[in-house]
């Protein structure tokens, strides 16, 4: 159940037999100071407003037809207007008993599901991706589990580059080395083999038209050419498949939907912009004017959808995606997961996509932009040399620094095992250290923090599941066939009780405004809070009641459910030792 609009439910039946007309909400919230009850209900104060009327005695006219027997110990008006709920502690402790166990961990799904399509990831192919492919796709992947978590139908798109000049520039170096090397050869170091076509076309002014003549007769569907961007493209993905793996990522192959994809729309969606007098032709090119995204000057925004040599741009495939997402798809939200420094491409892109007719109002178009992650100096993280970081290599670094930190612990797992949790660790790490930042921020990446088993890290939550499960092992009890009675007497027990109440509000809050930070800081907060209850409340020591004991320990299966479930929503992983 989430609380919060239970709470609501009830306040604004108490604001409705009160007098109060309709459109005045209860505005409940969780109370952030200590002393002014669980929950705070501040309709009565803007009601009054609009009314003419006091609040306080607004307030107490809502309090009268509040029904909340069984439900609240105490409910309070406080300062000008505001409502006070102090929820009672046995009703806390049988809506957590109700929930244990149970996969949703009393999250209830959506009444309204929806068709959400989300873009995320997104490299290009023929190179290796890098660290700045990171946020994007693991920021995107916790937002479509979350979504899925509480019923909504999602739509992954991972839009990869796989057109266009680069494509071109390889397939003419390939060519060019035919007579002397095997394709399959040529191919195995893609990276290497993109630099050194890179190079050739940058100093060799023959290869560059030659390169841009296979980008034309790549466009125009020649069989032979078209065989060997294939090849390409298929190293390019199972590298791809390689990191979604090691991240711990729900992209697969059939995901995929690059530029490719909507190279026969381009055509038929320009003519359509030309038709409805949107596109017009400038210099040569084929321009739309956007008035409404006017610079200080009174300038419309320029949008090229077709250059003066008839090529493509951005933006006309990106238009060409939402009317396939909405189209084809049926999707009634688009999200987009692109960094944040694209914000004006997204904006034009969107402002014509409904100007065009390709979108109707009904669907929400949503760019979620993100910062940085930068070096210890504050600049974009990079090698020593200035080179940009492969993905792969900071991942497999992470694992490896987590495997001398846990041997450095003095750790008695077998090796396999240690090996099995430093790849949990360390890829937890990374991941844990990105989506607990605000996504809108820009960050700096340290190992020393993000591997720390204090503060708000990866590692301390995972260790504070394993101290879970270490207690059960203790106790010699099995959580899932434990059927005690929850009972809660002491302040630590209220505040954890409270605190996994809360677990529904936040997957809501992060659903809505996609932000995985507040789940991070929700773990974080009841990992503190269950350090707090563990040192305060003893479970297995002598002369603790076997009720008392019992109870104890449904708390801390309480905690480790919602820790496993909630860091797998982030797509980190737990484990029983570490």
């Amino acid at each position: 159940m989430n609380i919060r609009e239970f709470l609501t439910d009830k306040v604004q039946a108490a604001m409705t037999q009160a007098g109060i007309p309709a459109e005045y909400s209860a505005h409940v919230a969780a109370s952030k100071k200590a002393g002014f009850g669980d929950y705070q209900a501040n309709g009565a104060m803007a009601a009054a407003k609009a009314m003419k009327t006091n609040p306080r005695e607004l307030a107490a006219k809502i309090v009268e037809h509040l029904d909340l027997e069984g439900i609240a110990e105490q409910v309070e008006i406080a300062g000008p207007g505001f409502i006070n709920i102090h929820l009672n502690e046995p009703w806390l402790a049988g809506e957590l008993q109700q929930c244990l166990g149970e996969s949703a961990l009393s999250v209830d799904k959506t009444t309204a599901p929806q068709t959400v399509v989300v873009d995320y990831s997104s490299p290009n192919l023929a190179k290796e991706m890098h660290v700045g492919h990171l946020r994007s796709t693991i920021i995107g992947d916790a937002i479509v589990k979350a979504l899925e978590f509480v019923g909504h139908t999602v739509v992954r798109q991972n839009h990869v580059g796989d057109w266009g000049t680069q494509f071109g520039m390889l397939v003419a170096e390939l060519e060019s080395q035919a007579e002397t090397t095997e394709a399959g050869i040529a191919l195995k170091d893609l990276e290497a083999f993109y630099q050194r076509a890179k190079k050739h076309f940058d100093e060799d002014p023959e290869f560059a038209t030659t390169a841009r003549e296979y980008v034309v007769r790549l466009q125009s569907g020649d069989t032979k050419v078209l065989a060997l961007w294939q090849q390409f493209r298929e190293i390019s993905l199972s590298h791809g498949e390689e990191i979604y793996n090691l991240l711990n990522v729900s992209l697969t192959r059939a995901n995929v939907m690059g530029e490719s994809a909507y190279n026969e729309d381009l055509p038929v969606l320009v003519a359509e912009l030309e038709q409805q007098g949107l596109a017009v032709v400038d210099q040569g090119a084929k321009v739309v004017f956007l008035p409404e995204l006017a610079d200080k000057a009174g300038n419309p925004s320029v949008v090229i959808v077709q250059k003066q040599d008839g090529g493509y741009l951005y933006a006309t495939t990106d238009l060409a995606c939402i009317r396939y997402r909405v189209g084809k798809l049926k999707g009634d939200r688009l999200m987009y997961f692109i960094d944040q420094r694209q914000g004006l491409h997204m904006q034009q892109v969107f402002a014509l996509a409904r100007k065009a007719g390709f979108v109707g109002p009904e669907v929400s178009l949503e760019h979620h932009g993100f910062g940085t992650m930068n070096g210890e100096d504050g600049t974009p993280f990079k090698t020593r040399d200035g080179g940009t970081v492969k993905l792969a290599q900071l991942l497999v670094e992470a694992v490896d620094r987590a495997r001398a930190l846990i041997d450095s612990k003095g750790s008695d797992l077998p090796d396999s095992e240690k090996a099995e949790v430093a790849r949990k660790v360390g890829i937890g790490a990374v991941k844990y250290a990105d989506l607990s930042k605000t996504r809108t921020t820009d960050y700096i990446f340290s190992w020393e923090k993000m591997l720390s088993f204090e503060g708000n890290t990866a590692p301390y939550l995972q260790y504070a599941y394993t101290r879970i499960q270490s207690i059960f092992r203790n106790a010699n009890v099995d959580p899932a066939s434990l059927d005690a009675t929850l009972v809660i007497t002491e302040p630590q027990e209220r505040q954890l009780a409270m605190k996994l109440l809360q677990f529904p509000e936040t997957i809501e809050l992060m659903v809505k405004e996609a932000f995985p930070h507040v789940l991070c800081s929700y773990l974080f907060e009841l990992a503190s809070l269950y350090m707090s209850f563990y040192e305060s409340c003893p479970i297995l020591k002598d002369g603790v009641k076997e009720t008392t004991r019992d109870s104890r320990l449904q708390l801390c299966r309480a905690v480790a459910e919602h820790m496993q479930l909630g860091l797998s929503l982030l797509g980190i992983e737990v484990m029983d030792r570490m």
